[in-house]
């Protein structure tokens, strides 16, 4: 089952990255910082989205080549104007394109913070497998959105479902309720990944000034942002007031709050 809604609008990559896209970034470096494998490898990059994981790639682990695929032509053309380089292949293309790719062509194959929006999540991860060279490793991450893992979001849907009982529906934690450590090795363990272990990603975001954290959630990209611009601009407004009462502001003005992943990984047998 699709675990998709009217408010997910991932077309425009330059709203994505004001909204998650800046927060993604250190997470990946801190996902290629836990998987430690060697230069000269050839990767896989399914959800690539606007290129974060990919950068980190690049900058982190010298490979020999990157296969990036994302289903959103906005989001590859935004990765393909930050990434710049003869080592990266992007495409567009879903998880379904994973098929056509030859087997054992791999020698890691990752899903960065994409593999809750994929519908039949154990056949990608079964792809994966069958992509991966022997001794290769299957590796992906997603915010742990049932531990509220994504501060600035747990407190946007907060004050959302406060004003509106009905977009709890809409949250992260009820759509996605197996991003969790147990989940997700569950999920490894069914698609025939082994000796699976998972760890978590933590890193601060922290946002300057209200209307730096305000922004991102008015520009339609993701699901939170899209429930916001869905809203009459009274109803928008109530939520703005709410937010800028309930968020704690340290003694600058900003507002420190915390970001967090799981992660999972397996070597293919």
């Amino acid at each position: 089952m699709t675990q998709t809604t009217r408010h997910d609008a991932w077309a425009a990559g330059d709203s994505y990255d004001a909204y998650m896209g800046r927060w993604s970034r250190p997470i990946a470096a801190l996902f290629l910082d836990w998987l430690a494998l060697p230069g000269g490898l050839d990767w896989l990059d399914l959800g690539c989205g606007t290129g974060a994981l990919t950068e980190s790639i690049l900058r982190r682990s010298d490979p020999a080549s990157i296969l990036a695929l994302d289903p959103s032509e906005g989001f590859v053309a935004r990765a393909r104007s930050r990434v710049d380089d003869p080592h990266v292949e992007f495409q567009v293309t879903d998880a379904a394109g994973l098929s056509a790719l030859p087997a054992a062509s791999r020698d890691a194959a990752l899903a960065g913070l994409v593999l809750n929006f994929i519908p039949d999540r154990g056949a990608a991860l079964r792809e994966f497998r069958r992509i991966v060279r022997p001794g290769g490793t299957v590796a992906f991450y997603v915010w742990d959105y049932p531990g509220s893992g994504i501060e600035f979001m747990r407190a946007f849907w907060t004050a959302a479902v406060a004003l509106d009982p009905a977009a709890r529906n809409l949250t992260e934690d009820k759509r996605f309720p197996f991003c969790t450590r147990e989940g997700l090795l569950d999920l490894a363990r069914e698609a025939g990944l082994d000796g699976a272990e998972a760890t978590a990603l933590e890193s601060p975001s922290v946002f300057p000034n209200f209307e730096d954290y305000w922004r991102p959630f008015t520009l339609g990209a993701g699901p939170a942002p899209g429930y916001c611009a869905s809203l009459p601009p009274e109803a928008r407004e109530r939520l703005r007031e709410r937010l800028s009462e309930s968020l704690v502001r340290q003694a600058d003005g900003s507002i420190a709050l915390t970001t967090r992943a799981w992660a999972v990984r397996a070597r293919v047998a």
